[in-house]
């Protein structure tokens, strides 16, 4: 084996090691904070968690709230690959149907297995904006996200000329909006009860009520 190859091949070793030991922090971390909140979560505990130093911590991902970053970010995509949600091969095979019901059903079923990864963590977010400045930073950038993602659906619905004549595309796209926030899923899941199966047939069906023509 030549040099350039061992060179290479122990790079590839090291990124690995790199990739597995953040993950294992950030798994680490989401526990945390859903379990003891975000006050109730230090670094030092993080550390333990993910059986690394606390220089390890800062190293592989930062501080806390970019701990709590990471964890939002790979909890909306389902993995820490670095590709944007609208990005990724089930979004772009939703935006590409013709059947605005089939869109719209289709896109019910990717909110709610993001509500059932977020809503823990944005709990613990939003007791952190209360008294943090940069988690409260954090939450409006996590509105504008879903803002954009409601735009897209819209965007697409409009295209196929689905909408209610009687609905401005801003209105669609604010109801769009809300229909993706975690606490619905939070309040009729978790509160009241409410199967997975029974959230997503009730939000699809919302949605089609709400924006569809006739």
């Amino acid at each position: 084996m030549s040099g350039g190859v061992k060179r290479e091949y122990r790079s590839d070793l090291r990124s690995a090691q790199a990739e597995q030991t953040r993950r294992a922090v950030v798994d680490a971390a989401s526990r945390l904070y859903v379990e003891h909140g975000y006050g109730g979560t230090t670094i030092d505990a993080v550390a333990r968690a993910a059986g690394v130093s606390r220089k390890t911590v800062f190293t592989a991902v930062g501080g806390k709230l970019d701990l709590l970053k990471t964890a939002l970010d790979w909890a909306v995509a389902g993995d820490d690959r670095p590709v944007a949600l609208e990005d990724r091969s089930e979004m772009r095979a939703l935006l590409a149907l013709d059947d605005p019901v089939d869109l719209l059903a289709g896109w019910a079923r990717i909110l709610v297995d993001i509500d059932r990864r977020v809503g823990p963590l944005m709990t613990a977010l939003e007791v952190a904006a209360g008294g943090d400045a940069e988690a409260a930073a954090l939450i409006e950038s996590s509105q504008h996200q879903r803002l954009e993602g409601a735009r897209t659906v819209v965007r697409r619905l409009t295209a196929l000329k689905a909408l209610r004549p009687d609905l401005s595309r801003d209105t669609a796209v604010d109801i769009a909006w809300l229909a993706s926030d975690a606490v619905l899923y939070d309040r009729l899941v978790r509160l009241r009860g409410w199967s997975h199966t029974r959230f997503e047939t009730w939000l699809a069906q919302n949605l089609c009520w709400q924006l569809f023509d006739g």
